[in-house]
């Protein structure tokens, strides 16, 4: 039987959480040494309970350095050599870049669209925050213990965590790319107590995309193409008529004169909104211009309101009567002479 002098672990691996020293034929003696590295804790064991817990640093085991195994031996009078032990070292450094995803999509309410289905992708990392508690909950009394034998149990964790902080957000599905490191923040702040329990703490959680179902992204391009359309109606239709041109003067046919006719209507009514225009435009000339029902004594022509003077043979206009030629007043309706009718 040998004596173990010196016990360590050098990780080489990018993903075991717990490892346990092989002892083999080897035994505990008094003068032997424990090192234990940054990013390790170590555990001494008997019989399955959980015992001693080392932090990082350099010790020499006696009896002062291993109180709770020392009681757990019974010795009376000190160290007591040799002796057996299972030993753990537990790795607590950050596991960065781990995956996450929901394998089937989670179901929000929308204010916009109601009852919506999305899926959700990122990356977590987590660390080892207390050993004891770890071993007790997690790791047991298992040799070894790796990142992938934990990971598909704390992606249900995540993915519960996700659907609450996204329920309390209220977000709407459209914002949440807008909205994804407060997400993420609320996601560890609703799992911190979980990890806690298993020993876990939470170092790091990132959403890289939401996806939405393929018929509700359909829906929202063609929604997005119609208020462009809407936007540009004006220049659609230039570019819709400037290429139907193109291609009746490609089929001088069938194709040529159903083109003439529509192109025929079109100036029919551009033609109808001009007239329509103009009319419009000389029922709004000022009351000023219109004919005031008098004629030029001299001529005979039609005088305006306001005319001074005839626009046909320039006679200067005064108020009189056409008949009879007497003088009127400005008002008068009849003449005051021969009773004619202005």
């Amino acid at each position: 039987m040998g004596l173990l002098k010196v016990i360590e672990w050098t990780d080489d691996s990018s993903d075991t959480i717990v490892h346990k020293v092989d002892l083999r034929n080897n035994t505990i003696n008094r003068g032997s040494a424990l090192t234990v590295r940054d990013s390790q804790v170590a555990i001494f064991c008997d019989k399955g309970r959980m015992a001693d817990v080392f932090l990082p640093g350099y010790y020499k085991l006696d009896t002062d350095s291993l109180p709770v195994l020392t009681k757990l031996l019974s010795w009376k009078y000190g160290f007591e050599t040799p002796f057996k032990s299972d030993i753990y070292f537990v790795n607590t450094k950050q596991f960065i870049n781990m995956k996450w995803g929901t394998s089937n999509p989670l179901m929000i309410r929308d204010a916009d669209y109601g009852a919506v289905r999305v899926r959700g992708f990122g990356t977590y990392s987590f660390r080892v925050k207390d050993a004891f508690v770890f071993m007790q909950e997690l790791s047991g009394t298992h040799s070894s213990f790796s990142t992938k034998d934990i990971t598909d149990y704390i992606r249900s964790i995540l993915v519960m965590g996700i659907s609450d902080a996204i329920g309390e957000s209220g977000i709407p599905v459209l914002d949440m790319a807008a909205n994804l490191i407060e997400l993420s923040a609320g996601v560890k702040q609703s799992l911190c107590h979980r990890f806690e329990a298993l020993g876990l703490e939470l170092s790091g959680f990132n959403f890289e995309s939401f996806s939405l179902p393929p018929e509700l992204e359909k829906a929202l391009d063609e929604s997005t193409r119609l208020g462009m359309m809407r936007r540009n109606i004006d220049v659609y239709t230039q570019l819709a008529q400037a290429d139907a041109l193109r291609e009746a003067a490609k089929n001088p046919g069938m194709a040529g004169s159903t083109m003439g006719a529509g192109i025929g209507m079109g100036m029919g009514m551009q033609m109808g909104q001009m007239f329509g225009n103009m009319a419009g435009q000389k029922q709004a000339q000022p009351a000023q211009e219109q004919t005031s029902g008098a004629f030029c004594a001299n001529c005979g022509a039609k005088l305006t309101a306001k005319a001074k003077f005839c626009p046909e043979c320039g006679t200067p206009v005064s108020p009189v009567c056409p008949k009879c030629g007497a003088k009127l007043t400005a008002k008068a309706k009849f003449c005051p002479e021969c009773g004619q009718k202005l």
